[in-house]
């Protein structure tokens, strides 16, 4: 009985697949800068090519990103060289931007105006915040899902 269910979760864990690669609709995504400038994602990350590129989900509101970030601040520290980015689900921008400045975090800030439904929420599945993501030198994704700053699996995907 124990054979055929791991069998059976082997199986079930095979079929789904880890997208390596933004879709269009999450890559033209619109986000707003702290400038108040509307920005498409493609734009965001273009601008980082060449660099691994850490990516923070995350809300001042969140609990969980707020304890997350000394981790996050902890990584900066150890990959200096790693890009940044910062994206807010915050429901104002004005809360979004006290938050950065409150809990002083570095790095690019952008405000996800299509929220966890929009194109790139959708696209990640987003189901959970502080979500990190690593984008390699080349624009693939490497590390496509971890809730925590510190997961072993952000460590391997910035090396």
């Amino acid at each position: 009985m124990n054979y055929l269910l791991v069998l059976l979760i082997s199986v079930l864990s095979c079929n789904t697949e880890t997208p390596t690669k933004f879709s269009e609709e999450a890559l033209n995504d619109t986000f707003i800068s702290l400038e108040g400038n509307t920005i498409a994602f493609k734009d965001i990350l273009e601008q980082h090519k060449g660099k691994s590129i850490v990516i923070d989900v995350w809300a001042s509101w969140c609990g969980d990103c707020i304890k997350g970030m000394p981790k996050v601040k902890a990584l900066q520290k150890e990959y200096p060289e790693a890009s940044y980015i910062f994206l807010s689900l915050d429901r104002k921008q004005g809360a979004w931007k006290r938050g950065i400045k409150k809990y002083d975090v570095q790095g690019e800030h952008y405000y996800m105006k299509s929220g966890w439904e929009g194109p790139l929420g959708k696209f990640i599945d987003l189901d959970w915040i502080p979500r990190y993501m690593v984008v390699g030198p080349e624009g693939g994704i490497k590390l496509f899902k971890a809730i925590e700053a510190d997961d072993n699996q952000v460590t391997k995907a910035l090396k």
